[in-house]
């Protein structure tokens, strides 16, 4: 799903509001958890899942083409770890 779709989902389920204003609220939780995440703080959205932040360490990685030695410095990934109920809804259970 798109978040454009995601936007057009929630205005039709709520005819009194605006596309517009379905755009703005998409939005702002989208800001919230990236926000959130920005300052390494846990996002759980309860029945869907948690969002975190991981820390990769430095290292020594491979060019795959070439297989010259190559330095990967750290970094942060997002990470998303689904609930329970989703991956019961997911497997049918």
């Amino acid at each position: 799903m798109l978040k454009s779709e995601l936007v057009q989902k929630i205005a039709s389920a709520n005819p009194h509001l605006y596309q517009a204003v379905a755009e703005d609220i998409v939005d702002a939780i989208l800001d919230a958890i990236t926000n959130a995440m920005s300052r390494a703080e846990r996002v759980e959205l309860r029945g869907f899942g948690a969002f975190t932040v991981k820390h990769r360490g430095s290292r020594i990685g491979r060019n795959p083409k070439t297989g010259v030695k190559v330095s990967v410095s750290q970094k942060y990934a997002p990470f998303f770890r689904a609930s329970k109920e989703i991956r019961k809804r997911l497997n049918g259970a």
